[in-house]
């Protein structure tokens, strides 16, 4: 095991046994921090319907993972190619980024429906507004001498972005999308609560109506947990894939 890991591991168990000993020394209610062993144990009680409801959670998490990431990744692609859509489109992209996501989400609902869908495209809008970003920070970092030796030599804007401009972009590339993980599942969650036939957030919803506190901190403990398993499987792709970083 690796120091690192080791004191990750160590600062987690300090943060649970801290949690532990204040909920139980203050005699601290339900409402305002359950102990970590009544979660731990009602995650155990409720691990089918928190399973199930975190399959739902992930499917349209990882479903708007993946077009998200195309479509940034792509809008980056089409701006650096062709330099002339800049100017028509960076503005829309950027006043539509600066409205928080969570504020589309009635509309959506209302265009798409309760089912999954809708989900998957807050998820897709969200992570494909932070992949943009990335993505076109990295290609706009390329050396501007790289571009003209290559272009000097008879290389197109294809060939340039394949063989000069992709290579740089990727670390950036990578990490907008390491960044998106988490940002994927707390969207989809958001956009459960306001309406959903399943998943962890519409679990969260129905605990707080029916003032289950330890219900929602059981919901909320599965989905950190897959927030940090996703979260480390992109950072490991990322440290494969983008060796030279």
């Amino acid at each position: 095991m690796s120091r690192t890991a080791a004191r990750g591991i160590f600062g987690a168990l300090l943060l649970v046994a801290a949690w532990e000993g204040a909920a139980r020394g203050f005699h601290l209610p339900a409402y305002t921090l359950p102990a970590f062993s009544a979660i731990l144990g009602s995650v155990w009680e409720q691990r089918l319907v928190l399973l199930a409801a975190g399959g739902v959670t992930l499917a349209e998490a990882l479903a708007g993972y993946a077009i998200g990431s195309l479509i940034g990744t792509a809008l980056a692609v089409l701006l650096v190619v062709a330099p002339w859509t800049r100017r028509g489109l960076m503005p829309a992209l950027l006043a539509a980024n600066s409205v928080p996501v969570a504020a589309y989400s009635p509309l959506v609902l209302l265009c798409l429906g309760l089912g999954a869908s809708s989900k998957i495209a807050m998820v897709a809008l969200a992570v494909g507004f932070t992949v943009f970003l990335s993505a076109l920070a990295g290609f706009d970092r390329v050396d501007r001498r790289a571009v003209g030796l290559l272009r000097s030599f008879g290389a197109g804007p294809f060939s340039i972005l394949w063989r000069l401009r992709l290579p740089t972009a990727l670390p950036l590339i990578a990490s907008g999308m390491r960044v998106a993980t988490v940002r994927s599942l707390i969207v989809a969650i958001v956009t459960e609560m306001l309406g959903a036939y399943g998943g962890l957030g519409w679990i969260i919803y129905q605990a707080v109506v029916q003032i289950d506190f330890v219900q929602v901190w059981s919901a909320i403990f599965v989905a950190s947990t897959l927030s940090l398993g996703f979260f480390g499987l992109i950072g490991a792709a990322e440290r494969r894939i983008v060796f030279w970083k």
